[in-house]
């Protein structure tokens, strides 16, 4: 078991889609505070990041395979020493475009495109969060789900397997609180707006305009958010959705 300076446990963190925007800074906010961050992505670890033990804390995963994703909920378990995980980040999500980065709506996208979105972004979280259940358990731990201000709303850019696919993740956490609870795992989501990330699509300066603070959030702003949803700062937020827009919502 791994410990920080003054002998108390350090506490684990499960995230994916690491990589990059607000992975990648959920990665480095949690690593400051001394959290052991197990990374997931579909990519290798990236030798520039800067966080202790990231080579041996990451597990490349195809979330998009469920045969694959059952195979890395086996190999995290077997690196969490303690038999504990103090929180789960279901952040990796896809949304496919069409020619030239258009929107893909009901109607053009196909069936295996749908398929492969919910696969990502819905049946990913809800196979990591079962399989590492007694991990939470254990740990009397916490689960964030990264939904969208898109599964609330038809989006300008988000496709329509996206979109639908993080209103359901959003109704997902609401019945995992209701079924997590009980055994002292709390659940919560967080829905970002517009993120100044390197995923932003052209045009999105013409939402800018109509978001109250008339600014584009940042990765760290939500990654904060994140961080609060997992410590005892939040110990009785529970089945909650909260919304990072900047006001985009209301």
């Amino acid at each position: 078991m791994t410990t920080t300076k003054d002998n108390a446990p350090r506490r684990t963190m499960l995230l994916t889609g690491a990589s990059r925007g607000i992975g990648h800074a959920t990665v480095k906010r949690f690593s400051a505070a001394g959290w052991r961050v197990i990374t997931c992505s579909r990519h290798p670890f990236p030798e520039n990041c800067p966080w202790e033990m990231g080579p041996e804390d990451h597990i490349q995963v195809d979330l998009s395979d469920a045969g694959n994703t059952a195979e890395a909920i086996d190999e995290i378990k077997g690196r969490l020493d303690a038999g504990t995980l103090d929180a789960l980040v279901n952040n990796a999500a896809i949304s496919p475009k069409g020619p030239g980065g258009s929107r893909m709506g009901t109607i053009e996208t196909a069936i295996a495109d749908w398929q492969w979105v919910f696969q990502v972004n819905f049946f990913a979280p809800v196979m990591l969060a079962r399989g590492l259940m007694n991990e939470l358990k254990a740990a009397k731990g916490s689960v964030v789900n990264v939904t969208s201000i898109a599964g609330s709303r038809v989006h300008p850019f988000a496709g329509a397997a996206y979109a639908t696919s993080k209103a359901a993740l959003a109704a997902l956490t609401r019945e995992m609180a209701a079924d997590f609870g009980p055994h002292g795992i709390r659940v919560n989501a967080i829905s970002p707006g517009e993120i100044d990330t390197s995923i932003l699509s052209p045009g999105t300066e013409k939402i800018v305009a109509q978001i109250p603070m008339r600014r584009l959030g940042t990765p760290e702003e939500v990654a904060k958010a994140i961080y609060f949803l997992c410590t005892d700062q939040s110990s009785y937020v529970h089945g909650a959705e909260i919304h990072i827009n900047g006001g985009q919502h209301v």
